[in-house]
Formats: C-alpha cells, structure tokens, sequence
C-alpha cells in the first residue's frame, strides 16, 4: 500500500497574526454595575407589578391604572437589554 504524504505544519506565532485593538477589549469583564442593575430593575418590575395586583389596582399609581402593567414588564425588559451588555 503506498505510504500517504506527510504535511508540513505552518508555526503561527503571535507576533505573525494581526490583532485589533477592539479584539482585547472585547475579552474584558463587564463592571460590576452591569448585574447589580439588571436584579435591581428586576426586583422593581416584580415588585411593581405584585403590588399592583394585590392592591386590586389601587397602587402603586391608581390613576395609571392598567399602564402599571406596562411599567412592571418594561422594568423586566430593560433588565433583559443591561443583561445582554454582561460577559
């Protein structure tokens, strides 16, 4: 059986690549305000919306009525959007 041909490998060094300045950057840990705002928005939209609905819609804001609701989820979404920001 006839013998398969050896390659050679190419050596890749660090200094032979060219890396972006953004690419280091992007590596870098999210600060610590990132997780702690995104629980507190959270912990607001929950809390909001439960206090809505126990009270029979009387708090937080009466007047607001059903536009509670859209505080309460849009707290929790803008978690969502501070959450996406996190590494």
């Amino acid at each position: 059986m006839p013998k398969s041909r050896v390659r050679k490998k190419k050596n890749y060094s660090a200094t032979g690549t060219a890396r972006s300045q953004s690419t280091g950057d992007a590596n870098e840990p999210s600060p610590q305000w990132v997780p702690i705002t995104a629980v507190s928005l959270i912990a607001f939209g929950i809390g909001w919306l439960v206090l809505f609905y126990l009270s029979g819609g009387a708090y937080p804001v009466a007047a607001w009525q059903y536009w509670n609701l859209a505080v309460g989820f849009s707290a929790m979404v803008a978690a969502l959007i501070v959450l996406s920001k996190w590494k």
